[in-house]
């Protein structure tokens, strides 16, 4: 089963976690779409510019199968005011299909409804406003899967939350030999 994934960047977006997602994904061969809400490079939070993909208005949205958020500010209140993102983020949860978030953005799945009665961690600065949208918010461990929400904590969680993603998308093998063959000091992936 092929899956296609979606990594929106919005202006301030955290560059490590949006380019170590992005990264460990496509080491694992799956398909991966960035995109940005305007026409044009994306600045990011450390003034790093990234040339998405694509625009979002130029992409099909419900060809995706998942959603996975990097955080940042102000990059996470642009993608929480964004109604094609919170639209997506919806229709895909209502599908039971994975969405995902790091940092500060498991705000926008708090914005989107999709967090309320699950396990959620964040950065610890958001961790007060998140646990207002009816989460359970913990600080541990530092990935968390509830169901389809996959959330994390920040720019130094961000491969162990990527090879999470891997081994739902592809295998925990493949997810487990991307750890191995990068060094990242993690427990073995289940």
């Amino acid at each position: 089963m092929s899956v296609k994934i979606l990594v929106p960047l919005a202006p301030g977006f955290e560059e490590i976690e949006a380019v170590a997602i992005i990264d460990v994904l496509r080491r694992a061969e799956l398909e991966v779409v960035t995109a940005s809400l305007t026409p044009g490079a994306v600045e990011g939070a450390h003034e790093i510019r990234v040339e998405p993909d694509a625009w979002l208005d130029e992409l099909e949205l419900d060809s995706f199968d998942a959603i996975v958020l990097p955080g940042g500010m102000p990059g996470t209140r642009a993608l929480m005011a964004d109604e094609r993102v919170l639209g997506l983020v919806k229709e895909l949860a209502l599908a039971g299909k994975v969405t995902a978030a790091v940092c500060a953005a498991p705000l926008v799945l708090a914005a989107a409804g999709v967090i309320t009665g699950r396990e959620v961690t964040s950065h610890p600065a958001v961790r007060e406003e998140l646990g207002a949208a009816d989460g359970e918010v913990v600080g541990d461990p530092r990935v968390i899967e509830s169901g389809a929400v996959i959330t994390s904590q920040g720019p130094g969680t961000s491969i162990e939350f990527a090879l999470a993603l891997v081994a739902r998308f592809a295998s925990p093998e493949v997810a487990e030999r991307l750890r191995a063959a990068m060094l990242v000091h993690a427990p073995p992936l289940r």
